[in-house]
């Protein structure tokens, strides 16, 4: 759950297009935390991948996207299992840790770009990216 309060940036379409290129080495993704902003799941699943979008909230995504309501603190394993590489954008620090342990748990990377001005709460190696830093956990 992102914490009350705080303003979410979009996404802007550069900033898009070096997530999904980082991504798209990954066949089967699982995004935590879509929201409002489907934009890089839906460039993903245009490029051929197989791509879940989770939310602990029922969330609108393209027809290509799945969707499963999930709270990555309380996980459903089955709708990460299979999955390549979890992923996160503007993701608070208070969900780093559960987002890895599940990403461990079915033995996918985890990469995730913070909200801004937080630092990443779990040990992870930064990408920079035009407009953006991309972490992938260790």
């Amino acid at each position: 759950m992102r914490p009350r309060g705080i303003n979410i940036p979009p996404v802007e379409p550069e900033r898009i297009d070096a997530v999904v290129a980082a991504l798209s080495r990954f066949d089967r993704l699982v995004e935590v935390g879509i929201g409002r902003q489907p934009g890089v799941a839906a460039a993903l699943a245009a490029a051929g991948k197989h791509v879940v979008a989770t939310d602990v909230h029922r969330r609108d995504v393209p027809g290509d996207v799945r969707f499963v309501r999930d709270d990555v603190t309380d996980p459903d394993p089955s709708v990460y299992a299979g999955a390549d590489a979890v992923y996160a954008l503007n993701c608070p620090p208070e969900l780093h840790r559960p987002a890895l342990d599940v990403a461990r748990r079915v033995d996918a990377a985890f990469l995730f770009t913070t909200l801004g001005g937080d630092p990443p709460a779990v040990d992870a190696t930064p990408t920079t990216l035009p407009g953006e830093t991309l972490y992938r956990a260790r």
